[in-house]
């Protein structure tokens, strides 16, 4: 009975260990949320920076699985290379060490509990604060408290086992330093480390047993070479069903991880020697109480040498690195071509919707490329009757349902992280994309319909005056013009001066609008004109308009103005009736 309670006390601590770690890092993502953008700036500068980068993305959110998924998502949304990504990836490995330097100085050397009461103290007040801000950090330094909290009842649930002569002779087997031992410890190591998710957890662990002497020097060293290979388990979970290169991502983690502790086990006793160098003391020359209070600080120390030394090793061949996991991980086509599939990655860690937004961004600017095209393709087509006009409309409607699909895929997605959005800003954020892409999307069906519009035209052998047919060209230049100033300004907040540029487009679009309008009127007033041209022409007056309607929408919503409503209703367009 004794055995159970003292089980379930170890799992409720390092439930409550785990729990502390959520909260500290959901508590700094959602701090430092606004600052992700420029973070991942500095990830693809060079090699040496993206390292630096992980190991400061991972030290600020207290978690090495974290900063690996964040980086399999940014490679699956196309936001990072390879090279840059397994840069990033070494340095999360060095970043990871900060929390076994934690434990260690601080777990064992002070009363934790104090620490973590004031810790608790101060978040207190915080969490009712109006200022979402202050809320933020009060998750921050709760999640410190509850981490010390779990820490200590962690320690103190493990029990004496000075007397017990059965439990002194197994850990005396455990603790024989042979090849078969030191495996089988980096097995236990990585199969505790891939239950709990987190090698934060699993270092923890393994500093409060070897505290508590049920683990040796190199019991515990071989337990932290295993729990640098199960930590990878969360980054390929979170690589499946995913992009080839998000899958690369997530192999050239764990090669790396797999490696280095293979390394570190041939060259086991040598680094050991290493580390026993440069930690204070001599730790085979302790015993007893001694032993165990130092053996925290050099498991630290040997945790950040291994990784450190494993980063070194492979830095320099990065780029040849990165070529061999392309060889192992090859591309292959996943879906047919020419659909959308807008891929995420969704996990335990990530509950940040800024590191989403990036990604989304990211293909909102490919869908107004693709808007821009689409005008470009028809303007081609306007005035040449010559034009393979069954092939350039089968390219339009392709575009106009990928644009259809990526309006859906993307804006499902975000009302999706809408409804877990933590912040005021999130939410406005998400709202302004939700409506850029539905504006973006009804450009690409204007852009069908003025096809379908010159498809009947040539079809009837309907032929422009030589004046309409100018003035339409001007007109449909200005409106490019606008589409492609909207295209090149996108996903920024647009300045005054710029806002005033588009609402200057707008007023030269509705001007011509007015003048071409009022020529057809006076043409079928004459009674002269035919009816179905002029009706035509006014379809396609109509569209233009529309389009420079959108891209004033898009516009006000980057400019967070109040939204600009067309003159027609955009979405009776969807297809063009039969005149």
């Amino acid at each position: 009975m004794n055995t159970i309670v003292i089980f379930f006390q170890i799992v409720g601590s390092l439930g409550l260990f785990l729990f502390g770690i959520k909260l500290l890092s959901e508590g700094l993502q959602k701090t430092a949320g606004d600052k992700m953008k420029a973070v991942l700036k500095l990830m693809t500068k060079n090699r040496l920076v993206s390292i630096l980068t992980g190991i400061l993305i991972t030290i600020i959110i207290q978690s090495s699985s974290a900063t690996t998924v964040m980086v399999v998502s940014f490679v699956n949304a196309g936001l990072m290379g390879l090279t840059q990504a397994i840069g990033v990836i070494l340095g999360a490995n060095i970043g990871t060490t900060f929390t076994g330097w934690l434990v260690a100085l601080l777990g064992f050397k002070l009363d934790i509990t104090v620490l973590a009461l004031i810790s608790i103290a101060f978040a207190g007040p915080l969490m009712f604060s109006k200022k979402a801000q202050q809320r933020d950090i009060a998750d921050v330094l709760l999640g410190f408290g509850i981490l010390f909290l779990g820490l200590n009842f962690m320690s103190h649930s493990i029990p004496d086992i000075t007397g017990n002569v059965d439990a002194l002779a197994f850990l005396s087997a455990i603790n024989n330093d042979t090849l078969w031992v030191n495996l089988l410890c980096i097995i236990l190591g990585t199969v505790i480390t891939m239950v709990v998710q987190s090698s934060s957890a699993a270092m923890a662990m393994t500093l409060t047993m070897a505290y508590n002497g049920w683990l040796g020097v190199t019991a515990a060293a071989a337990m932290i070479l295993g729990s640098n290979i199960g930590t990878t388990i969360t980054a390929y979970l979170a690589s499946i069903g995913t992009s080839t290169t998000a899958k690369r991502a997530a192999w050239a983690h764990i090669i790396f991880n797999v490696f280095g502790s293979l390394i570190s086990l041939i060259l086991f006793h040598p680094l050991l020697a290493l580390v026993n160098w440069i930690t204070p003391g001599n730790i085979y020359a302790l015993s007893g109480t001694a032993l165990s209070s130092q053996l925290p600080l050099f498991l630290a120390m040997f945790h950040t040498v291994f990784n450190v030394i494993n980063t070194v090793i492979f830095f320099p061949f990065v780029n040849q690195y990165a070529k061999f996991i392309k060889r192992l991980v090859p591309a292959k086509a996943e879906y047919d071509e020419g659909t959308y599939h807008f891929k995420y990655i969704g996990g335990i860690f990530i509950d940040s919707p800024e590191i989403y937004m990036l990604a989304i961004r990211d293909e909102i600017k490919k869908m107004a490329n693709l808007a821009c095209n689409m005008l470009t393709r028809y303007r081609g087509m306007f005035n040449n009757p010559s034009a393979n006009m069954e092939s350039d409309i089968q390219a339009m409607k392709k575009d106009e349902e990928y644009a259809d699909q990526m309006q859906e895929q993307l804006s499902d997605f975000c009302v999706h992280l809408l409804q877990d959005s933590q912040t005021p800003t999130n939410a406005s954020s998400l709202n302004c994309l939700i409506r850029v892409m539905d504006e973006l999307e009804s450009v690409t069906d204007s852009c069908f319909n003025l096809t379908m519009l010159s498809q009947r035209r040539f079809a009837q052998g309907w032929v422009f005056d030589e004046e309409t047919d100018k003035d339409l060209k001007a007109y449909q230049q200005i409106v490019q013009d606008f589409l492609d100033y909207i295209r090149d300004r996108m996903d920024k907040t647009l300045t005054k001066a710029e806002m005033q540029m588009a609402n200057e487009y707008e007023e030269q679009i509705n001007s011509y609008r007015n003048r071409l309008s009022q020529t057809v009127q006076e043409r079928l007033s004459g009674g002269k004109a035919d009816v179905r041209v002029e009706l035509l022409i006014l379809e396609k007056i109509r569209h233009l308009e529309h389009i420079g309607d959108y891209c004033t929408n898009i516009a006000e919503a980057y400019h967070q103005a109040v939204k600009h409503t067309p003159m027609l209703q955009k979405r009776s367009d969807k297809s063009v009736s039969s005149l």
